[in-house]
């Protein structure tokens, strides 16, 4: 799998079963939602890596859901393609004024899908954030989305991922549970604090005897990543 999820707003089923097919053969995940409602609540909740938006829905429009995620620094940065059945230049103009990185016109081909999808990818993706890291034989590789341990495959759920990740990236400084939450789960005001506790417990468990004790708790903070004692 190439570990990265997309997000398919679109109100017509078939439409959304033929993307995902296509995705899913080229080892995407994948999410649907059939409104701009829906897909609101899916990005803040389950953060997709890229989002095709329909621009004709019932209700709220795609473009009207595209600027609204922009606006928020929360959902700003993940990338959108914009879905339609609008060809004309002052459509597109305006879809990419909304904020959309791509616009891609139906019918399409997979194919062309695919590939417009892993390049608005390429480029929205930071620098160095899909590079494997390495922490005393502890290997944690974006691409691929596996753990190591030694060279022995760890199995984490996707959250302790997420977090793992962060935490591997952001070495020997302390961050609150809030900070984490907002890092890691994208400042989603339905979690708790005591969530952060819970997959703490679950990613100390995952990395084992070996591991485990790169991750601290700091008293009175929250927890940190150290190599340190």
């Amino acid at each position: 799998m190439t570990g990265k999820t997309v997000l398919i707003v679109d109100d017509e089923a078939p439409i959304r079963e033929m993307i995902a097919v296509a995705l899913e053969m080229a080892d995407y995940d994948c999410l649907e939602a059939e409104n701009a409602q829906q897909a609101h609540a899916m990005v803040i909740d389950k953060r997709p890596d890229l989002i095709l938006l329909d621009w004709m829905m019932p209700g709220t429009s795609g473009v009207e859901l595209a600027r609204r995620l922009k606006r928020d620094p929360a959902t700003a940065e993940t990338p959108v393609i914009m879905l339609t059945a609008k060809g004309e230049e002052d459509n597109k103009v305006q879809g990419l004024e909304a904020g959309a990185d791509d616009y891609i016109t139906k019918p399409f081909s997979p194919r062309e899908l695919v590939a417009r999808l892993k390049a608005v990818l390429r480029r929205t993706t930071p620098k160095g954030i899909e590079d494997p890291v390495d922490v005393d034989g502890l290997e944690l590789d974006p691409a691929s989305h596996r753990v190591t341990s030694n060279g022995e495959p760890l199995e984490i759920g996707p959250t302790e991922f997420r977090l793992l990740q962060f935490f591997m990236t952001h070495q020997e400084r302390a961050y609150s549970r809030n900070q984490l939450l907002d890092q890691v789960w994208g400042g989603n005001v339905y979690v708790e604090e005591r969530t952060v506790d819970v997959h703490i417990r679950r990613l100390r468990k995952a990395l084992g005897e070996k591991h485990e004790h790169l991750i601290q708790t700091v008293r009175g903070t929250g927890y940190r990543f150290s190599v340190k004692v």
